[in-house]
């Protein structure tokens, strides 16, 4: 199996094989090893680039799903996607009253399927160019790519790009992307 390291250049993911099984079973998401024996949530408190997803997930009650048998593919926003939200937009969802929209953004990141990089490229070539992404949420994404480059748009036109693809996890696959995806309200 071979495993990829995505560096983001101009905003958009460049694909690199790694060489070395060591990496190539454990890739390194947010300064920590990811282990594919290890559920979504095992390996994402683990990610000091995810610590506002992981705070999310927790404030949403989303753990038990996400720790569950899946398969899952997850577009994981990192803090600095989070960051670039209008100021004071994670603290108001992060309230209990806002539990309900916090969850259905957080479940628009989630795909009831899982989808390697591959499979995405191949599902954008069968569409001729963009595949509909139909969440757990409820909302519909457009996969997008050129070359080896992955991007999601949200229903607003917001584009997210996958930094880190193809994450393996026990109960699927986790991509990291740049923009907090969000449905329309």
């Amino acid at each position: 199996m071979r495993a990829f390291a995505c560096s983001l250049f101009a905003g958009v993911l460049s694909v690199t094989a790694f060489a070395g099984a060591a990496y190539a079973e454990n890739p390194m998401v947010g300064g920590a090893a990811m282990y594919a024996d290890k559920n979504i949530v095992e390996n994402a408190v683990n990610s000091k680039d995810h610590t506002t997803l992981v705070a999310a997930v927790q404030a949403a009650g989303l753990v038990e799903t996400l720790s569950g048998p899946g398969p899952f593919t997850v577009f994981a926003p990192t803090n600095e996607a989070f960051a670039a939200l209008p100021a004071g937009t994670v603290e108001t969802l992060l309230k209990p009253e806002n539990k309900d929209q916090l969850t259905k953004i957080l479940t628009c990141h989630v795909v009831g399927a899982k989808a390697m990089s591959a499979d995405i490229m191949k599902m954008v070539d069968d569409d001729k160019g963009a595949h509909p992404v139909n969440t757990v949420g409820g909302c519909t994404w457009t996969a997008r790519y050129e070359g080896d480059k992955i991007m999601v748009e949200d229903e607003n036109g917001n584009v997210a790009n996958v930094t880190i693809a193809n994450v393996e996890q026990s109960n699927g696959v986790i991509h990291v992307i740049d923009k907090v995806l969000l449905p329309k309200m």
